[in-house]
């Protein structure tokens, strides 16, 4: 068995427990048939989960690691224990070559810290991306990046960005020349900093990239579906991201509240349920789970904490694309066509 063809599980982090970490990995291995998984935690504990899920022990070797990284742990203080935690190991399979990629749904500062520490940025990458899909009202996901890796940007990250975005759109969408376009106050070439309309240029100019630079986009259509790919700094990135999940949890509790006002409202709860139902499935984050850390040597895949077995089963999803498609080599094939398009 290669390395190829296995993923490191970090089997403790996350809210929901062991448990459920064990139920997502048992659902992907239904989904991606010659894959094994490296399952790294308490020996122990991990082995009486497995008593639940009899087909995955075949598919899946056990890691033992005594520690765990808790969610109020420092970035600062879980580097300094990675070689004992779940999160810490998982992401040195990956760096000895052990496993093709990592997926935890621990604490997000140490993943990132980790990660960053352990692999290191690929050749011509300046800085890693966190990357991740949100859904929209068109026929695929929108991929993202930055969500928060990266606070302050210059044009070139930004252009960077957009490579490693629209590969990651071409595994995960399966999409030819992804629709990439920047985030910005608005869709005139005149508007926005400097940064952003030299890095614009940058991407208008670069012709013989598998992608479709389409210009400037607005906040108030990230969930259009008109583009693919949205790129912005890290800053933006994160509270885009956030005030679009707290707008989804705000419309929510506005239909719960609505349909249980009245007797009437009840009534025409249980006439429309086959549109809420579409809709709570369309913006349940478990079916769209899995953020990325783009730019690395390595493949590292963050799960939600909260994410239930689904989300579990969507994060190793990603990865397993990922390593499938090998993204890695992929980026480093564009960046290298856009360098030499640009020199």
């Amino acid at each position: 068995m290669t390395s190829s063809e296995r993923i490191a599980v970090d089997a403790m982090g996350g809210d929901e427990g062991l448990a459920v970490m064990l139920a997502g990995v048992a659902r992907a291995r239904h989904r991606f048939e010659g894959m094994r998984f490296l399952l790294v935690g308490d020996e122990a504990a991990i082995r009486e989960g497995l008593k639940s899920h009899p087909n995955l022990t075949a598919a899946s070797e056990i890691v033992h690691a005594p520690e765990i990284v808790t969610a109020e742990e420092k970035p600062s203080q879980a580097i300094r224990r990675a070689k004992v935690t779940s999160m810490g190991v998982a992401i040195d399979l990956v760096k000895k070559g052990e496993a093709a990629a990592a997926v935890s749904s621990g604490n997000t500062g140490a993943l990132m810290a980790m990660s960053k520490l352990a692999l290191r940025t690929m050749p011509g990458i300046d800085r890693p991306a966190l990357a991740a899909r949100m859904p929209t009202l068109g026929a695929n996901d929108v991929v993202m990046l930055d969500l928060g890796a990266n606070t302050e940007v210059d044009s070139r990250n930004l252009v960077q960005f957009a490579v490693m975005g629209a590969a990651y759109a071409r595994t995960v969408l399966d999409l030819k020349a992804p629709r990439v376009a920047l985030l910005n106050i608005g869709t005139e070439e005149l508007k926005g900093t400097d940064i952003i309309r030299d890095a614009a240029q940058q991407l208008r100019a670069a012709t013989h990239l598998p992608l479709s630079f389409t210009g400037f986009i607005e906040g108030n259509a990230l969930s259009r579906g008109n583009v693919d790919v949205i790129v912005c700094d890290g800053f933006a990135g994160n509270i885009a991201l956030k005030t679009v999940e707290g707008t989804a949890r705000f419309v929510a509790d506005l239909l719960r509240r609505a349909f249980s006002s009245s007797i009437r409202s009840k009534i025409g709860f249980l006439i429309s349920r086959p549109a809420t139902e579409l809709l709570r499935h369309h913006l349940d984050p478990n079916n769209h789970n899995g953020a990325v850390f783009l730019g690395l040597n390595g493949i590292v895949v963050k799960s939600h904490g909260s994410a239930n077995e689904l989300g579990v089963d969507t994060a190793i999803g990603v990865a397993a694309k990922m390593v499938r498609d090998d993204l890695t080599r992929r980026i480093a094939e564009d960046l290298g066509n856009f360098e030499a398009q640009a020199a």
